[in-house]
């Protein structure tokens, strides 16, 4: 399989750290996670935005991880945050996460399930 990020020199240039688009040729599996919540296995949510976007994104890598995948198998990301104050936390955590990893990202202000969830983030991956 071969992913290629695409920014398109018509359109809006991204800041770096994420692609327009994704060009996704020759997947033969592909991988829906759900939103994943700041909990960890035990339930526990860390306190701060960016403890929470860390342990989402470790949540994530373990869903990748259980699919035999990784973060390269990234194709598609959505951020749900429940206030635009928290933009900074996740983009730290994100781009710890990702090490300069581009994927196709869409961020959403939006409601989130608990009050105590700074944000919710679900993910597409192939192979």
């Amino acid at each position: 399989m071969k992913l290629t990020p695409l920014n398109a020199p018509d359109a809006p240039s991204t800041p770096g750290t994420y692609a327009q688009a994704m060009s996704v040729n020759d997947a033969c599996e592909w991988l829906f996670i759900s939103g994943q919540i700041p909990a960890d296995a035990s339930g526990a949510v860390p306190e701060s935005a960016l403890a929470q976007a860390h342990q989402i994104w470790a949540n994530i890598d373990s869903q990748l991880r259980a699919a035999g995948m990784s973060k390269d198998n990234l194709v598609k990301v959505t951020i749900y945050l429940s206030d635009r104050a928290h933009t900074s936390a996740y983009r730290e955590a994100r781009d710890a996460y990702l090490d300069g990893r581009q994927v196709s990202l869409t961020c959403v202000i939006a409601g989130i399930f608990d009050s105590g969830w700074a944000m919710e983030i679900e993910a597409i991956a192939a192979r």
